[in-house]
């Protein structure tokens, strides 16, 4: 599995499709925060603005482009900067509205040909997985006529969500959703090709060089990893492949190495009942002491403990 792929992965990558949108002008939208989760806004149709943050200028979405807001934060959504003060909340638009979670959502004045569709929803994580990656990700990732930066493939893809988003017809929903969550994948991989590249962490997985000593650690967590073993899977010198690692991911190979292997532990301490020592084995630890003491730091728990309180979440017994 490629390296994108594999994070993604063990982050349980699941994408969500609130609904398709119909809004007429004038309309003003405010959406609450939810944890865990990156919303995201694609415009089939028509434009609108979206505010973020308050300190910063919002986001012009025009017809084609692709929003992703990361780790769930509020935000307003509205046709012009006349209605941004009215915004009213995303629950009662729903109930004006009387959205019952199929079709579409339409909200606004009728008769008007000043329409905004969207399709709506969020990619949402496990939310004890800790990825680099997406913390390094900005508030939020607006990329200007999305299907065509991604590729005539991509296009096509949205255009088929834009299509079955909330149509009702069989195997809409399924067909949708399982897009969705390719949107997120390929979204990340134009972004770190592009305005990420330059960016703390994200700037590693753009470096050819050091992309490659980093798939080495996804592919094989338990092997005795060394800086030098780690520069030759990079095709650099020792010297110049630590400096590199650290300019870019700002960490040290072997403080990536022990933070990725803690992901692959807490997953499956979470997933299996293999024992302890075994795992530990499989993550490169020799003794269950050593790794016991490496999850608790990066858990705050105890591998024994963690499981236990997987496996209750899992099953909701508390």
């Amino acid at each position: 599995m490629d390296l994108l792929s594999d994070i993604l992965s063990h982050m349980r990558l699941a994408g969500t499709l609130y609904f398709r949108t119909a809004f007429t002008s004038p309309w003003s939208i405010r959406v609450p925060a939810y944890e865990n989760v990156a919303r995201f806004h694609y415009a089939h149709k028509g434009r609108c603005m979206v505010r973020i943050r308050t300190d910063e200028p919002p986001v012009l979405l025009e017809q084609g482009d692709l929003l992703i807001i990361m780790r769930g934060a509020a935000h307003t959504m509205y046709c012009d900067p006349r209605t941004e003060n009215l915004a009213v909340q995303l629950e009662s638009v729903i109930e004006e509205s009387g959205f019952n979670g199929k079709g579409a959502l339409v909200y606004g004045p009728t008769g008007t040909d000043h329409a905004t569709q969207l399709v709506c929803g969020h990619f949402a994580f496990d939310p004890d997985a800790r990825s680099l990656l997406i913390e390094a990700l900005p508030d939020h990732i607006h990329i200007a006529n999305y299907g065509e930066a991604a590729g005539a493939w991509m296009e096509q893809t949205l255009k088929v969500i834009g299509a079955e988003a909330g149509r009702q017809r069989m195997g809409s929903d399924l067909i949708a959703l399982k897009l969705s969550e390719i949107i997120f994948a390929q979204a990340l991989r134009t972004y770190l090709a592009t305005a990420g590249s330059d960016r703390p962490v994200l700037a590693g997985f753009a470096d050819a060089h050091i992309a490659r000593a980093l798939t080495a650690i996804h592919e094989r967590p338990g092997d005795t990893w060394t800086i030098e073993l780690l520069a030759r899977a990079a095709g650099m010198s020792r010297t110049a492949f630590a400096i590199r690692f650290a300019e870019c991911m700002g960490m040290t190979p072997i403080g990536y190495l022990t933070h990725w292997r803690m992901e692959v532990a807490r997953q499956m301490l979470a997933g299996s009942n293999e024992p302890i020592i075994e795992i530990a084995e499989q993550v490169g630890y020799g003794s269950e002491a050593a790794f016991s003491r490496a999850f608790s730091k990066h858990q705050s728990k105890a591998p024994a403990a963690y499981r236990r309180s997987a496996k209750a979440e899992a099953a909701g017994v508390w």
